[in-house]
């Protein structure tokens, strides 16, 4: 069966109910990640090239589009988010003008490889929303973490990335995936953070592997690992968040103190002192805390001599990849 073109709406906390769209065909792409939920990269691409008609996709998420809200369901984005890297769809400007009457705001999440293309970067400025991947700014670690294409030049990437960003008006986030032993340390951390503070980036969110991955040694760092990479981070971009496979429901009050916890602690970690303050507010006690360390859905850790409360990660992974 071939992949379907469109599918969802899935729930995002970044992007509320997004239907997705699989403008490339699996797995053609600029990376070989060593993480990617999607398999092992068949075709390793750099040039932009043709694959689905664009009226053929757009015609395919109208249709989709239509059901879904005769269903009586919201549509929050159009989201470009492929078996492969979005960006190298020759019609992805052409589709993208053609979905425009559907009135429903678009987004496209892209690995920033072809950013150094004007064209690319003309097509990306008529969406409203998009997310760059930035594992790495040490090359060592960009080879070894996404195994670009062999004619990719990391300075020409970033680049490209730098100038993306500077031009671009609407909502624009980094996403950063990590991965232990590879780009979990704090150096790697830090040049992540002074790219993304010059290029202008005011929001990025930290990911982890939650799926199986092409290769068995790929692991998750841990959870003190991660919280000390957020507050890393959080020194050069305004905000950053956690984005591990858990959508919560943000902030909102679900009037249960637990889950209220749990959903803040999802985004990102807490000082004991704002989780004190929390369960004031609610009227709870500090056994809630001490249960769900008891029953591992919270860890206490700590970070330049504060006590922070974070979510064990173990509690949102997915299976383990086979062995090779």
């Amino acid at each position: 069966m071939p992949p379907a073109l469109v599918f969802g709406p899935v729930p995002s906390r970044r992007l509320g109910r997004s239907i997705g769209i699989n403008n490339i065909p699996p797995k053609i792409c600029s990376y070989a990640c060593v993480y990617c939920q999607v398999g092992p990269t068949m075709d390793r691409a750099t040039e932009v090239q043709g694959f689905y008609e664009p009226q053929r996709v757009a015609d395919e998420v109208a249709a989709h589009v239509t059901r879904v809200r005769d269903r009586g369901e919201d549509i929050d984005y159009l989201t470009f988010v492929p078996d492969g890297e979005p960006t190298l769809d020759a019609g992805l400007d052409a589709t993208i003008r053609l979905l425009r009457p559907l009135g429903v705001p678009i987004a496209i999440i892209t690995n920033g490889s072809t950013l150094w293309r004007a064209d690319v970067r003309e097509t990306l400025d008529g969406v409203d929303w998009v997310s760059v991947k930035v594992d790495a700014a040490i090359e060592e670690t960009w080879r070894r973490v996404n195994r670009p294409a062999p004619e990719l030049d990391f300075a020409v990437v970033l680049d490209g990335i730098q100038r993306f960003a500077a031009a671009f008006n609407g909502d624009l986030v980094s996403e950063t995936m990590l991965v232990a032993g590879m780009n979990d340390g704090a150096e790697s951390i830090r040049a992540v953070g002074s790219f993304l503070h010059e290029a202008g980036f005011t929001r990025s969110y930290l990911s982890i592997p939650t799926r199986p991955t092409p290769f068995a040694a790929i692991t998750t760092p841990d959870e003190e690992t991660v919280n000390r990479a957020f507050h890393e981070l959080a020194e050069y971009v305004p905000q950053v968040e956690y984005l591990v496979g858990y959508e919560g429901d943000e902030f909102a009050s679900s009037g249960d103190p637990r889950e209220d916890l749990l959903s803040v602690i999802a985004v990102h970690p807490m000082r004991s002192s704002a989780v004190h303050e929390l369960l004031d507010r609610t009227g709870a006690g500090w056994t809630i805390v001490e249960d769900l360390i008891a029953d591992g859905s919270l860890i206490e850790t700590s970070y330049r001599s504060d006590t922070f409360y974070v979510r064990r990660f173990s509690h949102v992974r997915g299976p383990s990849p086979d062995p090779d």
